[in-house]
């Protein structure tokens, strides 16, 4: 190990240290923005810039940075609704519009949930494999399908409860290796240079479909609307805006000081596990820490929306479906997902399922606003709403 590999090992430990300062854990606001930002930059980091290093080559910045972008906007919409729909909503003056299109959208959460729990293990699987250097699709879809049963039957007999503590130490652990890779990367470009060769963009019809599929790896943001119990809506709003500006930071910084990395990238293919052979390049510990991480945050995230699935299931059968019998129910979804379609097919399920949820909170935002007098910002949420259906209906996998 070089000296370059300690020094990045200190700077993701002393990453981990301070966000475990009790200063830190302690202060209300970010204990709010924690949830939002470990649920956006999830998977995110792994996967999204080879990615679209393979679709746009060095435009891949923009391409991340329109990402951002869109999901502020959708999270503008969810904000409008914690002020104004939640009120209506707690004090049973909601009219019957907005109480329909408030269940069906916890029913698209629930199967987005479902969808992203099969992209989270199976991206574990193939970073496991991956660091043993024996890529086997059989075998990574055996062992995620043994984590969704052991998560499923253990959420069933025992509930999940020990288990969400997981997340607070995944958290800590994932920002600490970006912390690394972002010290390693800007020690690599200031060495190589970026060197962007800003060629004709490729922009077409295909290149914004295949990025309608990829809205998976900026959402999260969401989860702020659901923590009402612990937080006021304007602490609620307040996170979630921050988080969307951190993790749209980190996106846009990353991908831009990844891009002279790109031409590493084999010919004609992208796997989701590029970026450890990228990473190779930089220092030889990036790899292994960016498996440990992998392995850590979406076991983690998995188990995370395994309980919001199965406890939005509760709530939406009235409790005729019990939460510890939804978790299996979601894991078994998820399972069938894993055996039927590649990683980059679940992607894009994934952001298809969530475009749908955003859709209908669109929706609802856009009459709110029209109904309060609001009319350029029923508007704004109406384009919003259209650009989501876009999503829906149209989005196609990388390689579709």
């Amino acid at each position: 190990m070089t000296g370059f590999d300690v020094t990045l090992l200190l700077i993701a430990v002393g990453t981990v240290a301070i966000l475990w300062h009790p200063k830190v854990r302690g202060a209300r606001l970010w204990q709010a923005t924690v949830t939002p930002l470990a649920s956006i930059i999830g998977s995110g980091f792994l996967i999204i810039a080879p990615v679209l290093g393979f679709l746009v080559g060095d435009w891949a910045f923009a391409a991340i940075a329109a990402l951002s972008l869109f999901a502020y906007l959708i999270g503008a919409a969810i904000r409008y609704n914690i002020f104004h729909q939640e009120p209506l909503l707690h004090a049973g003056n909601a009219p019957l519009w907005v109480r329909t299109l408030e269940h069906f959208s916890d029913l698209a959460l629930v199967l987005s949930y479902m969808v992203s729990v099969a992209f989270y293990l199976r991206l574990l699987a193939a970073f496991v494999f991956q660091g043993l250097h024996m890529r086997q699709p059989m075998a990574e879809q055996m062992l995620t399908t043994a984590l969704l049963l052991f998560i499923g039957l253990t959420g069933k007999t025992r509930g999940l409860d020990r288990l969400e503590h997981l997340e607070e130490y995944a958290v800590a652990l994932k920002l600490g290796v970006i912390a690394a890779l972002i010290a390693g990367l800007l020690a690599y470009d200031a060495q190589h240079g970026l060197g962007l060769r800003l060629q004709a963009p490729r922009w077409g019809w295909h290149t914004w479909r295949v990025l309608a599929g990829l809205v998976l790896v900026v959402q999260g943001f969401e989860t702020s609307k659901y923590l009402g119990e612990k937080y006021s809506a304007t602490v609620r709003v307040r996170s979630m805006q921050l988080a969307q500006g951190i993790s749209a930071g980190i996106y846009i910084v990353f991908v831009l000081l990844m891009t002279p990395l790109f031409a590493y990238l084999p010919a004609g293919h992208v796997d989701e596990t590029d970026i450890i052979a990228l990473s190779r390049h930089i220092a030889a510990a990036l790899p292994l820490m960016l498996i440990v991480g992998a392995v850590m945050s979406q076991f983690s995230a998995g188990v995370a929306d395994t309980v919001g699935a199965g406890e939005l299931l509760a709530e939406a059968s009235r409790q005729r479906l019990p939460s510890r019998t939804g978790f299996l129910v979601v894991t078994l979804v998820a399972t069938g997902l894993v055996w039927t379609a590649n990683i980059f097919e679940i992607i894009t399920y994934a952001s298809r399922a969530f475009a749908l949820y955003y859709w209908l909170q669109a929706l609802i935002a856009t009459g709110l606003a029209w109904k309060r007098g609001q009319q350029t910002r029923s508007v704004g949420f109406a384009l919003l709403s259209a650009a989501l259906l876009f999503v829906v209906l149209l989005a196609i996998p990388v390689g579709g």
